[in-house]
């Protein structure tokens, strides 16, 4: 079973200010992303409106960019990554380690912590 890579907070970050193409989504519910966001564009994709979404991923996400997913602390988005790579068979997925969180705490401190 494949399963995806995990990325760093801090590598996530330098790579994306190096100006890479890499596609954020971000699996948490409507408030969280209301209480601590990414300062880069993010594919809002909520898990418990995942109905709403499903049957468009495939619109909604870019199969030849690399794709970063994280949650709050690195849990829901790595089902979520586990779940593009065996059922929807993306190739490129990362897990963002500890989520929002530890990018508050590793890269950018004035990111609200929850």
């Amino acid at each position: 079973m494949a399963t995806p890579e995990t990325i760093r907070a801090r590598d996530l970050n330098a790579r994306l200010a190096q100006g890479e193409s890499i596609q954020l989504v971000d699996v948490r519910e409507d408030q969280e992303l209301e209480l601590a966001r990414l300062p880069y564009p993010v594919v809002h994709l909520p898990l418990s409106r995942s109905g709403e979404w499903m049957a468009s991923i495939d619109a909604q996400l870019d199969r030849d960019r690399p794709i970063a997913v994280l949650c709050h602390a690195g849990v829901r988005s790595w089902h979520f990554a586990c779940w593009l790579i065996e059922e929807h068979s993306f190739g490129s997925v990362w897990n963002v380690q500890g989520g929002i969180d530890a990018w508050s705490v590793d890269v950018d401190r004035s990111v609200p912590r929850y």
